[in-house]
């Protein structure tokens, strides 16, 4: 951990009070990050990977700032919901097969996309007990009651529902599509606890055979692996309300001396070529889909830090080009240094301003402009674009091919017959290599487009 006059500031917007604030754990040796993770029933579609990228690149902040072994980082996976059970009786497969099969998905597309793997991730099913103590205690304490086979927290016993998203109740009702049904004492009052049908996942609990209903799960679970107050609580801003908001009233309820999360985070939702992504308009792929036509995990996560996390995000076939060629460049450089390091205090100080992402992008122009081979492979390492070496797929040499062309080029000026010399660098740049020709050498660098299977007839 730093010294605390060398300590780096972090500034967060805090969703809670609508404004930038400086980061001050609660605890500086134990900073705590709960963010809400996904439920396994498929593959991760790209805007299921943006907060993935967004919280890593926080928590490799935090760990940089306040030393990996003081960071606690908790991403949960929900493993039971009415879509898993949906996609078992679609498929005849058993759910725990689902959801170890998806889990294990998620992970590895994670992976690719440079994500370091949180300090625990629990899943909803190993913590029901936990659960169903929370719940009996928020019915003690009058925040909830028992009906019909549910238990339902009573929304009106928390004056201060709704102060996360500033929303009415009438908006509220509006906007969580609620539920009417008769053992409800009001409209908004939310499940806890619901019965299970015989066919479904199911645990005993005082109220009957049932399970969690999903607000429930976080609350659980970052009491028992964080306690009932930590720093920083992040997700998708379509969580906000109404997941975030009933998360809030049921852990204050459930623990009225401690302040859950001090630090709201939420990152704006992703587009596709200007569009929402959806499968109407044929828009909507996973990051396996991309992985598998062969779009670099790199790739996809510098697209990613190219907008701030608070902006809506849009994926573009030009932004992915560019990424690649810019990446290809940044690892010919890259592979000149050695090691691991400390990144330079340009990107770190542009990350402690709000996560700014795209300015520490900038920091890593100016570092390839100066060629600062070495500051430049920690910065790439730091930000998640870069592990111990040069990804496979950016690793091309094409020095015989520049020592072919600077060979025909000697032999033109003798004969005077350019033509293929002219041949040979057309060809080069319709495979999408920059071909630099000065007095003395030929550069050949890898741009936006290469294709390294139109290289093979010149070889």
């Amino acid at each position: 951990m730093a010294r605390e006059d060398e300590m780096v500031e972090i500034k967060l917007h805090n969703t809670a009070t609508r404004k930038k604030e400086v980061f001050i754990p609660e605890v500086p040796d134990n900073v705590r990050m709960y963010v809400c993770g996904p439920t396994v029933y498929d593959r991760a579609h790209l805007g299921n990977a943006r907060p993935v990228v967004v919280f890593d690149v926080l928590y490799r902040l935090l760990r940089h700032v306040y030393g990996p072994d003081h960071v606690t980082y908790v991403r949960n996976f929900t493993d039971v919901d009415d879509k898993i059970i949906k996609r078992a009786e679609e498929s005849g497969t058993p759910i725990d097969r689902i959801t170890a099969e998806t889990t294990q998905w998620y992970l590895d597309d994670m992976g690719a996309l440079g994500a370091l793997e949180p300090t625990a991730m629990p899943r909803a099913t190993q913590h029901i007990d936990d659960m169903i103590r929370m719940i009996e205690g928020l019915i003690e304490s009058g925040h909830a009651y028992a009906a019909e086979g549910h238990v339902l927290f009573a929304v009106e016993s928390y004056e201060e529902y709704g102060k996360l998203s500033g929303r009415s109740v009438d908006d509220m009702i509006a906007g969580a599509r609620v539920e009417v049904a008769p053992y409800k004492k009001n409209p908004m009052d939310f499940v806890l606890w619901k019965p299970a049908q015989d066919d479904e996942p199911g645990w005993d609990s005082p109220w009957g055979r049932g399970r969690p209903g999903w607000h429930i799960e976080c609350s659980a679970m970052s009491y028992e692996l964080l306690g009932e107050s930590f720093d920083i609580h992040g997700g998708g801003n379509d969580l906000m309300f109404p997941h975030h908001e009933n998360e809030i009233a049921q852990s204050k309820c459930a623990h009225p001396g401690g302040g859950f999360a001090r630090y709201w985070l939420h990152n704006e939702m992703l587009q596709v070529e200007g569009k929402k992504m959806s499968k109407s308009l044929g828009n909507f792929f996973t990051v396996h889909d991309l992985l598998e036509q062969g779009v670099p995990g790199e790739v996809i996560r510098f697209v990613f830090l190219g907008t701030h996390y608070r902006k809506p995000m849009d994926w573009t076939q030009k932004k992915r080009e560019e990424a690649e060629a810019t990446l290809r460049k940044w690892y010919a450089q890259a592979a000149q240094g050695t090691g691991h390091g400390t990144p330079h205090d340009g990107v770190v100080n542009a990350l402690a301003d709000d996560l700014n992402t795209a300015g520490a992008i900038a920091e890593l122009h100016q570092l390839s402009l100066a060629d600062d081979v070495v500051g430049l492979r920690h910065a790439l390492q730091f930000l998640g674009l870069m592990g111990d070496d040069v990804p496979d797929w950016a690793q091309v040499d094409l020095s015989g091919l520049a020592g072919k062309l600077f060979t025909l080029r000697e032999e033109a000026k003798a004969s005077k017959d350019f033509s293929q010399v002219d041949e040979m660098k057309a060809a080069l740049v319709a495979a999408g290599v920059e071909v630099r020709m000065s007095k003395d050498n030929v550069d050949l660098v890898p741009g936006k487009g290469f294709d390294a299977g139109k290289l093979e007839g010149l070889q």
